[in-house]
């Protein structure tokens, strides 16, 4: 038999009438009116769409009549999505057997074929019943792909043949342990988590694929076909069945809108789309007038995938825990913890189903027994299927109850456990329903491009790292922030302002103050003094000022530190500000922390201790403190006696003010003898600060040297951390850096040491204008949440000199683009503090300049750096 393909014309129609059909449905999910709860309607229509072209396509092919056309996968289930493979089997009885090949392949070959020329995105198999079986005993991926295969025509005889010698082979216990470890594999690549930056909405955890997970594992274990079977065979109750076709639903939307605006197949929730997707769900990123805007549409679409994504991920733990208990019933005895609850094999167990409903009290009690029975490492199904279940009995009366509010201070007051307890109510959503200003930042995106975690996690992960400032075993990481910690008294305290800091997030005005007046609501409502309340009251509304303080001014001015102590009071308020700013700039990002931030803070506590200990700040005797102890350094590097002084007679008080005896003994024994030579010099160590190196450079001062140092840096891929630029009284250039190299760099120090000394020598000398910056890409995250410039330009207050502040979006070559038009005005760098925030940066400087005193050209200076930094 030979096959007749089909007429061009009628193949040319098909394709229209296909076409068409899926683009009306396309233009459907585009429109804010798609819903949940018509998605598995239109997802329905594409599956039969499609079903009904293939049919078309096998008749015309004239394909034997053994033969049958099976929809596996996916598309197995009658759901299709705009972009998604369509998945066939071409199934042959095994009668045919060796012949299948060469009889077969000409009209097989056309019907594949003309599939994809009327437009199907078609994966295809040709097997017989034995192949079918035989490869799906050898990899579990086939297995699983066959398991909800669904006849589309042909022969249905082979296909019960199929179905019935399938479901005997299946093993319904290896199957799951097959599918739990590639969920594991699976939920690892993204890290564990469902609040990536970009979640896949299929692959991720809490994404449709765990609860495809669900629906295979019961299917092959014969415990339901679908939601609703599960639940007359119960494994699931009728409300849990509820609850995952509500999340299912939304992910499906999501998933949908998300392939209809890509135009192509894309499940992960790149910067790029969330905000096309946002709006096909009719959200807008606009606020009332004369109102801060709240949230952007992007985060209130992230929010609802993240709290769908929660749900999915508590609703899956509860039935794989089930199924794991049917498959293999416990033999673990029960031991009794009190008369509410057991310990089963280290999971914790309600007495009965109904327990929470009963006796509210025993929801919190929960996490406390948690922290104080030794050996509970988690939440047995039974006690998971019950707090889910009873999540509307933790209402305003609940939380209202002085026992709860009992129960919960004494969790936070806990020896151990803090963390994990903490991170486990959230994950119950518990946490959320008992402290109900957390529950309005559970899940809440933050595109500030700095911060990479949402609020809830972003809290607990600061939560975490106080935590573990108390713990021996972590006093290793952050040795002095450990050495506070073991005096102070209260935790608790500590604890509770890193779950309030940022509580007060996505209400459209100062979080911190919003904070402030959260905390002081509940200390009322949990009888906390007045002593701790206000301490927790300034932890809140000034979390964010020592950061600042730190890493925007400068630290050798008396007045600033003098300012900050006043604004702090005491030492126990500075101790726990500096506590928790480590702990909240530790738990932003794994890339804004960096040593020398560490030192910045440090030096700033230290300094402030000074000044509340009683000592007025002294310029003079401090300065004649770090001469002394440089000078011990270099006795200690065996330097001649006095010959520091022909460097020093050339350096003024600011000098000596700004450098601490290290940086000046180094400078000291490196320059020294090339004091009035003509000749520049270039020096780099590794930073004292830990991470980095340190470069000093000594020039003959000239307009164009900070540029041209910083354009060095940006061609080599270096950041610049910190810079302090001194001008000597003998005319030269006395300037060092703090730079980071760039991650591929990273560790090679010794060679890049000589790099940098040869490097920046010949860069520094070099003649003629300054080079235009380099054009480079911006990151994706920066492209898709703009984040509008900002630039201040101010006298300090004692008029002497200015404060150039910039905000914008990171990128590469940015310093040079602001040191280039600073040069270009004639204005000097004395100070340059970079804090990059992720890819937001910070950028203070304190300059000095003869246009600076006409306000014309100080306009004219902002309006160029602001045109600069909006440039892409």
């Amino acid at each position: 038999m030979t096959a007749q393909p089909p007429q061009s014309d009628d193949l040319v129609a098909l394709r229209e009438q296909y076409k068409s059909g899926k683009a009306a449905i396309i233009a459907t999910l585009l429109k804010p009116s798609a819903n949940t709860r018509g998605i598995r309607t239109l997802l329905h229509r594409l599956a039969l769409q499609t079903d009904n072209l293939l049919t078309h396509l096998w008749e015309r092919a004239r394909l034997p009549s053994e033969a049958a056309l099976v929809a596996v996968g996916g598309y197995g289930r009658g759901q299709l999505f705009p972009h998604s493979d369509v998945d066939v089997l071409v199934l042959f009885p095994d009668a045919a057997g060796s012949e299948l090949t060469e009889r077969h392949r000409a009209p097989i070959e056309a019907f594949i074929g003309s599939c994809w020329d009327a437009g199907l995105e078609i994966g295809s198999s040709v097997r017989t019943v034995a192949d079918c079986l035989r490869e799906s005993a050898a990899d579990v991926t086939v297995q699983t792909s066959l398991l909800e295969s669904r006849l589309l025509c042909g022969n249905a005889t082979a296909f019960a043949d199929f179905e019935q010698r399938y479901g005997e082979q299946m093993d319904p216990r290896a199957f799951l342990i097959a599918k739990a470890f590639e969920m594991r594999q699976r939920h690892n690549k993204y890290e564990n988590t469902p609040y990536a930056l970009e979640p896949n909405c299929k692959e991720s955890p809490g994404g449709l694929r765990d609860l495809q997970f669900i629906a295979w594992a019961a299917r092959a274990a014969g415990f339901g076909r679908d939601w609703d079977e599960m639940a007359e065979t119960g494994l699931a109750t009728p409300f849990e069945v509820e609850q995952i076709e509500r999340n299912e639903a939304l992910l499906f939307l999501i998933r949908a809108k998300l392939h209809a605006v890509a135009g192509r197949r894309e499940d992960r929730l790149v910067f790029d789309l969330q905000t096309a997707v946002a709006e096909a769900f009719g959200y807008r990123s606009t606020t009332p007038e004369g109102k801060r805007l709240a949230m952007r549409a992007s985060e209130t679409l992230m929010r609802r995938y993240y709290w769908a994504a929660k749900a999915v991920q508590q609703l899956t733990q509860i039935l794989y825990l089930n199924i794991q208990e049917r498959f293999y019933p416990s033999s673990h005895e029960l031991r009794p913890i009190n008369e509410r609850f057991f310990e089963k094999a280290g999971l914790i167990e309600v007495a009965s189903d109904d327990l929470y409903k009963q006796n509210p009290h025993a929801i919190l009690e929960t996490f406390l027994l948690y922290e104080t029975t030794v050996g509970l490492k988690d939440l047995s199904a039974k006690t998971l299927r019950a707090l889910y279940d009873s999540r509307s009995i933790m209402d305003a009366d609940f939380r209202r109850d002085p026992v709860n509010r009992s129960l919960f201070m004494q969790i936070l007051k806990q020896p151990a456990g803090i963390t994990h307890a903490m991170r486990l109510m959230n994950q119950t959503s518990v946490l959320g329903r008992y402290l109900w200003p957390f529950r309005r930042i559970v899940g809440q995106m933050q595109h500030d491009l700095f911060h990479v975690y949402t609020v809830d996690q972003h809290i607990l992960m600061v939560l975490r790292n106080v935590r573990r400032f108390f713990m021996a075993e972590h006093a290793h990481e952050y040795p002095f922030c450990s050495q506070l910690a073991a005096g102070w008294d209260k935790p608790w305290i500590l604890y509770l302002a890193a779950l309030f800091h940022d509580i007060g997030k996505g209400r459209g005005g100062d979080h911190s103050q919003i904070g402030g007046i959260e905390i002081r609501r509940f200390c009322k409502q949990h009888h906390i003094d007045k002593d701790d309340t206000a301490l927790l009251d300034f932890l809140v509304r000034e979390h964010l000022t020592m950061s600042q303080v730190a890493q925007k001014q400068d630290l050798a001015d008396p007045d600033v530190i003098k300012a900050f102590a006043a604004r702090v009071g005491t030492e126990r308020w500075l101790t726990a500000l500096y506590l928790l700013t480590v702990a909240d700039i530790r738990g932003t990002s794994p890339k804004v922390w960096n040593g020398w931030k560490g030192k910045l803070l440090e030096d700033l506590y230290r300094a402030t201790l000074r000044v509340l200990g009683g000592r007025e700040p002294d310029a003079a005797a401090d300065i004649e403190a770090r001469k002394r102890e440089a000078l011990v350094q270099l006795a200690l590097n065996s330097q001649p006696f006095e010959s520091h002084k022909k460097l020093w007679d050339t350096l003024d008080v600011s000098y000596f003010m700004r450098h601490e005896a290290a940086d000046i003994a180094w400078h000291t024994r490196h320059l020294s003898r090339h004091v009035g030579t003509g000749n520049p010099v270039v020096r780099v160590r590794q930073s004292l600060a830990g991470e980095g190196l340190q470069v000093l450079v000594y020039s003959p001062d000239q307009p164009e040297l900070f540029a041209r140092i910083c354009g060095y840096f940006e061609r080599t891929g270096f950041s610049i951390l910190d810079a302090r630029v001194h001008t000597a009284l003998n005319g030269y250039a006395l300037d060092t850096f703090q730079v980071v190299p760039s991650e591929t760099l990273a560790g090679h120090y010794r060679e890049l040491i000589t790099l940098i000394e040869s490097e920046l020598l010949r860069a520094i000398s070099a003649t003629g204008p300054l080079a235009e910056p380099t054009k480079r890409r911006v990151s994706r995250r920066v492209k898709s949440f703009p984040f509008a410039p900002r630039v201040t330009l101010k006298p300090d207050e004692k008029a002497q000199r200015w404060i150039l502040t910039i905000s914008a979006s990171d990128r590469a070559g940015l310093l040079y683009t602001v040191a280039r038009i600073l040069s270009q005005h004639q204005l000097s760098v004395q100070l340059a503090k970079i804090s990059t925030l992720g890819e937001r940066v910070e950028d203070t400087f304190l300059v000095q300049g003869n246009e600076l005193q006409h306000s014309a050209r100080q306009i004219q200076i902002e309006t160029e750096l602001l045109r600069a930094l909006a440039a892409d």
